[in-house]
């Protein structure tokens, strides 16, 4: 068999490359029914990712005890998943204030692959062990492969790679036994059914993986104490947009009067947890940021050294 027919073999087994004969005159509808038709397909998602909510929450707390003793977090895929993971992790920095290298993230071909394939770069795993090794992976990191079939070589080579070298390694796919869940310390599989479109996995494939990813970072963040309650208290205020949110955050956590806001965050040079444990601690600002250093970030432990 050539390599061809092996591959298009293994396709025909995966479900997110079924074909679907019932949808076969999709085109010959009126629009507001195809809409319908994958509106409802994308209502399915989220019942999918549910159902792997246990082994998500149990990578979340691996990942939460690697990055509080330095680690990093990185995410690898090809094509649509590798774009998911760049995006997840690009977002990481304004919302929870993290250094760009705290959560990184790998596609397959690099930058340019954002936005134009690179053909055969999904092929390689030799690439992605590369990748790797350019950011000199320790047994601190995490490294979750991104795949929806959960056979891309790239996806694969990344987990194989980081799991060699003792990181944590995560694999999500949207395949149920998938040789990517196989290679990694905890396989996540959000099966979600054959696509609208035959084989377009930045359909409801893609939309789990934003899901997943969404969860993974935004609960891995809870864990490190970069939110009090449900606030983004280490936000980064880069623009008036976000100092104006920054203002509403300490008003929401402490019900404070705008004048007392102000001269908190000019006392803790516009940080929005410090300035808030500086009211609600009744401290000064460098106070405030000596109680945050010894309660490594965590605001509600802060709060519990002050005085009040």
């Amino acid at each position: 068999m050539t390599a061809y027919a092996e591959l298009r073999a293994q396709l025909a087994t995966l479900t997110t490359e079924a074909f679907r004969p019932e949808l076969a005159e999709i085109d010959q509808l009126p629009t507001l029914e195809i809409a319908r038709l994958m509106n409802a397909e994308d209502a399915t998602v989220p019942a999918a990712v549910a159902g792997e909510l246990e082994t998500i929450a149990a990578a979340i707390d691996g990942i939460a005890e690697r990055m509080a003793r330095g680690g990093r977090l990185i995410y690898a895929g090809a094509g649509t998943a590798g774009r998911m993971g760049v995006l997840d992790a690009s977002e990481c920095p304004p919302t929870f204030n993290t250094d760009p290298s705290e959560v990184v993230g790998l596609i397959a071909g690099g930058p340019s692959a954002m936005v134009k394939a690179v053909e055969g770069a999904e092929d390689s795993k030799e690439l992605a062990a590369g990748d790797l090794a350019a950011l000199a992976l320790t047994a601190e990191d995490t490294v979750i492969g991104i795949s929806a079939s959960g056979r891309t070589p790239y996806a694969i080579g990344a987990v194989e790679f980081a799991r060699d070298r003792g990181a944590l390694t995560v694999g999500l796919s949207c395949n149920a036994g998938s040789a990517l869940a196989a290679a990694a310390d905890h396989g996540i599989e959000v099966v979600v059914g054959p696509e609208l479109l035959t084989g377009s996995t930045r359909l409801k494939a893609g939309t789990a993986q934003k899901l997943v990813l969404n969860l993974i970072s935004t609960l891995t963040m809870i864990r490190l104490g970069k939110t009090y309650g449900n606030l983004m208290v280490d936000m980064r205020s880069s623009n008036e947009k976000l100092r104006a949110r920054a203002r509403r955050i300490v008003s929401l956590a402490t019900g404070a009067p705008d004048a007392e806001i102000e001269a908190a965050l000019t006392a803790s040079g516009g940080e929005v947890k410090q300035a808030i444990l500086v009211i609600l601690g009744a401290v000064d600002g460098p106070t405030a940021g000596e109680l945050l250093t010894a309660s490594k970030g965590h605001l509600r432990a802060a709060l519990a050294r002050t005085p009040r």
